[in-house]
């Protein structure tokens, strides 16, 4: 079976829906994004990231309701998937079977 493999961004835009504690939109996942990372990124990439992962199946979607403060508009929330669940597992294994095929005192000679 060929295993999935994610874009950096589709890896933490999947682990940041997966850790929130309810269904999320855009602009709270990328603030989210930018705390933990250290970086910037717009809302259209993470829009457009978050949509590609649902057309894959690891996020699903819904509207959610009309608030003054978006002037009527309604958010469209995202929610883990089942095969989005089991993606990241897959991920995260594959990770540490790399990292512990690291030999022993390998980085602590490179000075790291």
């Amino acid at each position: 079976m060929k295993k999935t493999i994610l874009g950096e961004l589709e890896e933490l835009v999947l682990l940041v829906v997966a850790a929130s504690s309810e269904d999320v939109y855009g602009v709270p996942v990328m603030e989210q994004l930018q705390v933990l990372t250290g970086r910037s990124f717009t809302v259209s990439a993470v829009h457009t990231t978050l949509y590609r992962l649902e057309e894959k199946g690891f996020l699903s979607s819904s509207v959610g309701g009309a608030t003054a403060e978006r002037g009527g508009r309604r958010k469209r929330l995202f929610a883990l998937t089942a095969a989005g669940g089991r993606v990241l597992l897959d991920i995260q294994q594959m990770r540490q079977q790399l990292w512990q095929s690291i030999p022993i005192g390998k980085l602590e000679l490179l000075g790291l």
